[in-house]
């Protein structure tokens, strides 16, 4: 699914976004799923950082045979599944995210997973699409943080701005059903929506079974959910590791 060119942006830029779209019911599925998923639980309206507690049948979106493809050229054929979360920016209140690093927050290691950002909205720059930090991922290392709370409660770290460089910010400009494959070193963030127009997204996140989900190494997380709590699913392969628990269930 991805030709050498986008191999070579996504190893040099951090990021890419294949020339591939997810067919309309399948947005449709995921629309009513998450419709489904804010019933029963209102708190979720802006944010879940972890679907699959919640919702089971999300999952079923994580198989896609083509998003696995791509994944495997990535990272190689052995792959866990290790979260899946939903960001909705609401029409006209939507939180604003600030620019941060992936690789802050999760206790795996080595840090490598592949993070899948799944349109379910059209997102532009009115509504608050995905800013990235092209190439900010090269170093592999952490930059500075600040250890407070942001706009968005859920998200407690976020970058210094003397951390990167915001005249190279871009922004990824996505129809419904469009993906973008990022890395977990890439410096990103998104702006509020202050539009009329909703701007929803599910991601799916990745690793490599080389790496460990290293429970001993999490820390409480949003949504009343530790991360030591999330659960493990072998999409492909075995685990490489031999250490990776799949026994824990949300």
């Amino acid at each position: 699914m991805l030709n050498e060119e986008d191999i070579g942006h996504y190893e040099s830029e951090g990021y890419v976004i294949p020339d591939f779209a997810l067919p309309e019911s399948t947005i449709e599925g995921i629309r009513r799923d998450h419709a489904r998923l804010c019933d029963a639980h209102p708190e979720f309206r802006d944010y879940c950082s972890a679907v699959l507690a919640f919702d089971l049948g999300f999952l079923n979106y994580a198989r896609n045979p083509e998003i696995l493809d791509m994944v495997e050229q990535l990272i190689g054929p052995d792959i866990a599944l290790w979260n899946s979360s939903f960001f909705a920016k609401p029409a006209r209140d939507g939180k604003r995210t600030p620019m941060h690093q992936d690789a802050a927050y999760w206790p795996i290691r080595p840090m490598a997973t592949c993070s899948v950002w799944i349109a379910v909205d059209d997102s532009t720059h009115e509504n608050g699409c995905l800013t990235v930090i092209p190439g900010s991922h090269r170093e592999r290392e952490m930059r500075s943080h600040d250890n407070k709370p942001s706009e968005d409660a859920n998200l407690h770290l976020a970058i210094r701005g003397d951390e990167y460089d915001e005249s190279k910010a871009v922004d990824l400009v996505l129809k419904a059903g469009q993906i973008s494959l990022h890395d977990a070193f890439l410096v990103h963030g998104s702006a509020a929506n202050r539009s009329a127009r909703a701007r929803r997204a599910m991601t799916l996140r990745f690793m490599p079974t080389t790496s460990v989900y290293r429970r001993d190494l999490a820390r409480p997380g949003p949504n009343l959910l530790n991360l030591a709590e999330r659960s493990l699913f072998l999409m492909r392969g075995i685990d490489r590791s031999g250490q990776n628990d799949f026994r824990i269930r949300h």
